[in-house]
């Protein structure tokens, strides 16, 4: 049957079979684990049907692998980026206008001869300042004065303020305005005290905490200054009550997310703000099944949306933070954000600061920093495993009970399963052939050939079901530990989120190694760095990491065995042999990661980001904006 078959129509079958295949292994969806919870499912049975023409003594070839193309259309897309920017102020003026309708803020010129005299390669990608100033359009400047002054009363919520010229940092809760502030707030002033003296006075509320603060009602969203006094009263009624800096079980930010989808949509609709644990267990599989909607070329979510997938909630950790959120637009300023929050955007301190445990060729000894770090591993002594080190955080415990299900814990416990269960695997047999056949093989093999991921520190075991006992039996624990530069010996690296954002990527992305990044969060920088070029993005089900392994690194002894058992090899000499072919792409993306942090992650540049929001913050602030914008 197979052979009657013509032989283009074969290989059209063929490429068929290995992209749903990558779907089945985890490259854009887990529908394996899909099937065990969902057997009628006919794209699952489908691919069965498919798999069965790969095994053919004829191996028909394809011409390129999916993640060779997600590569060759990145790098493209970064050059034309970069090509396209502002090379002159008229030009970047020009730019400006023409993206946001409206004229620069005052001081852009003086804005624009700070980037050229810094060498600032991205002078037009700031959509994201403009994404998160856009609500206070709709308030005058008065307004939002008032709202940064009120917000300085929040629980963990400092103030930059600029006074004549000067920039200072306060705690107004702590009482007579105290100098005691955050790691953050004190990063944020750092960068503003370099051009301090050409700003107005302004207050710049900076969220203590990882975690995200702004979470608007949909009813409350601001739609025209008709609605704005309504939310000031609805706050300032919240802020004369009892405002607690945490929700002391009287809520969750999934209660507050869900009140910002729209009505009608599945999350409104709930009957209750959170289930059983058990159902939250039972909707993994749903989640991985789903993970069509990540986009594997941006490295985003995509369309996905928690608004009208209440239950994916269930397997990100910030939905259950202790911290508590406010229901009103206010200014706070923060270093990344997920989606459906209102925070304005602003660099981490983690990556602004130089310290031993977040910046990479740091020398704590003699304080200075080195182009390569003291730990640093040549690129051919580098292990090939996975690489994970890390605290058992994730999220908060609001309600108690859900951290089995937080991104850390999952993929702790997925690098551990040492399970019957199989894991599809795509691969180029020979190595450096373009001919892929694939194999399904015992997923405790692969974990112990490829992963080398670890929980190095046990906190919060109360919110895990079990207690601490049954923590450390679901999950690997090296107690050992680790240090910044031990990374830096693996080639794959993977970045996760804890409790809020990843301070360490910025580290990850300046060693010679390849980061594989999972995240929900939102920085500044998103503008600025390309997935499959800078760094490899990863779904928040993580099944495709088995493939992406499979295609820089080549079929492991448990892969080639699996292969063998069903269709005979061709010689026994590629048994165990590495892609040198994926090797070169491997390190090529590396070599663009480290390349970008030292031309576009400087901190010189993250000043030009918080330069550039200072005086678009400025304008808003003014009582007369027209009269704070800039002309040639």
């Amino acid at each position: 049957m197979y052979e009657a078959i013509p032989s283009q129509k074969r290989g059209i079958l063929f490429f068929t079979a290995i992209v749903i295949a990558f779907m089945q292994g985890g490259i854009w969806s887990a529908h394996r684990q899909a099937a065990d919870n969902f057997p009628d499912n006919t794209l699952v049975s489908t691919t069965t049907r498919y798999l069965s023409f790969g095994w053919s003594n004829s191996r028909p070839t394809i011409k390129e692998h999916p993640i060779s193309k997600l590569m060759a259309d990145a790098e493209a897309a970064f050059r034309e980026k970069l090509s396209r920017q502002s090379r002159s102020l008229e030009d970047a003026v020009a730019e400006y206008q023409r993206r946001y309708n409206r004229k620069p803020p005052r001081g852009f010129d003086e804005w624009w001869k700070f980037a050229q005299e810094n060498n600032v390669l991205m002078t037009d990608e700031y959509d994201n300042i403009h994404e998160d100033l856009a609500p206070f359009w709709d308030i005058t400047g008065e307004q939002l004065r008032w709202r940064a002054a009120i917000a300085g009363h929040l629980p963990f919520v400092d103030v930059v303020r600029v006074r004549d010229g000067k920039a200072t940092a306060v705690n107004i809760l702590d009482g007579d305005e105290s100098e005691d502030v955050s790691a953050r707030t004190n990063g944020f002033l750092s960068i503003v005290k370099d051009f301090q003296d050409k700003l107005p006075d302004l207050d710049f509320p900076i969220n203590g905490m990882a975690e995200g603060r702004v979470l608007i009602p949909w009813e409350r969203q601001i739609r025209s200054n008709e609605t704005v006094q309504l939310n000031i009263d609805a706050i300032v009624a919240e802020l004369s009550g009892s405002f607690d800096a945490d929700w002391h079980g009287e809520g969750n930010v999934w209660e507050a997310f869900r009140r910002t989808c729209p009505p009608g949509t599945a999350a409104r609709q709930l009957f209750s703000s959170f289930r059983a644990l058990q159902s939250s267990v039972n909707q993994t599989s749903r989640l991985t099944a789903s993970s069509d909607d990540f986009d594997f070329a941006t490295g985003t979510a995509g369309n996905y949306s928690f608004c009208s997938n209440p239950w994916a909630h269930y397997n990100q950790g910030h939905f259950f933070s202790d911290w508590r959120t406010t229901g009103a637009i206010f200014p706070i300023f923060s270093p990344a954000k997920a989606s459906g929050f209102f925070d304005i955007r602003i660099p981490s301190h983690y990556y602004y600061a130089q310290t031993r445990r977040y910046t990479y060729g740091w020398d704590p000894v003699n304080l200075q920093l080195k182009d390569v770090d003291d730990m640093e591993t040549p690129w051919e002594e580098k292990s090939d495993k996975v690489f994970w080190r890390g605290a058992s955080t994730g999220g908060g415990s609001s309600p108690p009970g859900f951290a089995a299900q937080y991104q850390r814990h999952r993929f702790v416990r997925l690098a551990s399963d040492q399970s019957s269960g199989n894991r599809t695997i795509v691969f180029a047999d020979p190595p450096g052939s373009t001919n892929y056949v694939y194999a399904d093989v015992p997923v405790g093999a692969l974990n112990d050939e490829i992963m080398d991921v670890a929980f190095v520190k046990v906190v919060g075991s109360h919110n895990f079901p079990g207690g601490h006992d049954a923590m450390v039996r679901f999950h690997r624990i090296d107690d050992g530990g680790v240090n910044l530069g031990d990374h830096w010996k693996h080639k794959y690296v993977v970045d996760l989120d804890g409790m809020g954002y990843s301070g360490r990527f910025f580290s990850f992305m300046e060693s010679d190694s390849v980061v594989l990044k999972a995240t929900v969060y939102r920085e500044f920088f998103s503008d600025w760095l390309q997935p499959w070029l800078h760094y490899i993005p990863l779904s928040q089900s993580y099944a495709e990491i088995y493939n992406i392994h499979a295609f820089f690194s080549g079929a492991t002894e448990a892969t080639l065995r699996a292969a063998n058992a069903t269709a005979p090899t061709d010689s026994a000499e590629r048994r165990g042999a590495k892609s040198i072919d994926g090797d070169r792409r491997l390190r090529r993306i590396a070599r663009a990661g480290k390349q970008w942090k030292r031309t576009m992650g400087r901190r010189v540049d993250m000043e030009a980001y918080i330069y550039r929001l200072c005086l678009e913050y400025a304008r808003l602030a003014s009582d007369d904006r027209d009269a704070m914008s800039f002309s040639l």
